[in-house]
């Protein structure tokens, strides 16, 4: 029979633990990395507009606990031949302290971007300095949007995975080899897929933020669908890395709704495989700040596909909805029946595929929904007669 749970929680304007800014516009995060006893998270920001704008600067926080976040001073700004600095990966060389790699763009034509490197000035990572552009397009291919590198371990060297698409529609990550992190060679496309392609799902005609990692084991390679100008959803592939070459098993989606995209692979203090997203729909209502982002995501692999939980970090703070049940959050309507979770809501309704055990977390305006092989996320205004609190 089913059950309608009204107790309505307290919709805030500003979520408590998913990351905001104190000030403007943010999206894209990226470089979470534990050290020293803290976790490192760097993002896309426009510190003083609350609409995106290619001017991006690196945004910087820290936390002890992937929950309470203590935002830094921005960590690298345009200038210095820099329209825009766009997303990229910090890794932790075995012989260094840090490198960062970024997508520096021309404002005016941010479409092709070339890949950047900076390094840490001091010991809490708060400046960095430029170095040298490392990577630039390859001309062998009619790309259209180039961006986005994501830095992982192969044997003994390196390996650079960055996105992109092709005036065909064809969406692609390309990958470049390095045995010191200083000089790169290119080594051609790591994997791709038309537009045109539609099953068993539809991944675009343009790939952003390539992550490529080892999960149990098989590799996954996860992508943000993009296309004619608009951000999609998450999607993953799960498959084998062989010579530079990445060969998908399976495709997935990984996200629900409105709200998560960009996705960027990390592993936290104890090991864990994880993703932190973008949410997209996140708006102060008194127009102070703008985006924020998921809480973090831990990656299992169960039957050859990617399983998506919530992080033990938040686990006290998921709520369970059994199949049957229903939920009634600020003006949105949850339902569960025959493997199926329906969003209404007067945004706009969805419906995402349940196979696993669903929970849901509300904090603030955010609503995260995780149901096995898929995320949901989407945003919340209170019933009218609630009141709202900062």
């Amino acid at each position: 029979m089913p059950t309608t749970d009204d107790r309505d929680p307290l919709i805030t304007d500003r979520p408590r633990v998913h990351f905001t800014s104190r000030r403007g516009w943010i999206n894209d995060p990226y470089g979470v990395t534990w050290r020293d006893g803290r976790y490192h998270l760097f993002f896309q920001h426009v510190p003083d507009h609350v609409e995106w704008r290619a001017d991006q600067h690196w945004g910087h926080a820290t936390s002890p606990d992937l929950v309470r976040w203590g935002e830094e001073p921005v960590a690298l700004a345009p200038g210095d031949g820099d329209g825009g600095l766009w997303s990229g990966c910090v890794i932790r060389p075995t012989d260094g302290d840090g490198r960062l790699f970024y997508s520096t763009v021309d404002v005016a034509a941010p479409s092709l971007s070339r890949v950047r490197e900076a390094r840490p000035r001091d010991a809490d990572w708060r400046s960095w300095s430029k170095g040298a552009v490392v990577v630039v397009p390859p001309d062998d291919l009619d790309l259209v949007e180039f961006r986005d590198p994501f830095v992982l371990r192969d044997g003994d060297g390196w390996r650079m995975v960055v996105g992109g698409g092709t005036a065909e529609g064809v969406g692609l990550a390309l990958t470049w080899t390095s045995a010191d992190l200083e000089a790169w060679t290119y080594d051609g496309v790591l994997a791709s897929r038309s537009g045109d392609e539609r099953e068993p799902i539809w991944t675009g005609t343009v790939w952003e933020c390539p992550q490529l990692f080892p999960l149990g084991d098989a590799w996954v390679l996860v992508v943000s669908v993009w296309s004619a100008g608009e951000t999609h959803f998450v999607a993953a592939a799960v498959g084998d890395l062989q010579d530079g070459r990445f060969t998908p098993r399976t495709w997935q989606r990984l996200t629900h709704g409105s709200s998560h995209y960009a996705a960027s692979a990390f592993v936290d203090a104890d090991g864990r495989q994880c993703l932190i997203h973008w949410l997209r729909d996140v708006v102060d209502v008194e127009g102070q700040w703008a985006g924020a982002h998921s809480v973090p995501h831990v990656l299992t692999l169960v039957g050859g596909r990617v399983v998506v939980a919530p992080h033990p970090a938040v686990a006290d703070l998921v709520e369970p909805l059994a199949p049957g049940d229903s939920r009634r959050i600020g003006d949105a309507d949850l339902a569960l029946a025959d493997g199926v979770l329906e969003v209404h809501r007067p945004a706009g309704a969805f419906a995402m595929p349940v196979d696993g055990p669903v929970g849901v977390l509300v904090d603030g305006p955010i609503v995260e929904v995780f149901a096995g092989s898929a995320v949901g996320g989407f945003t919340v205004q209170p019933r009218p007669g609630q009141g709202q609190q900062s």
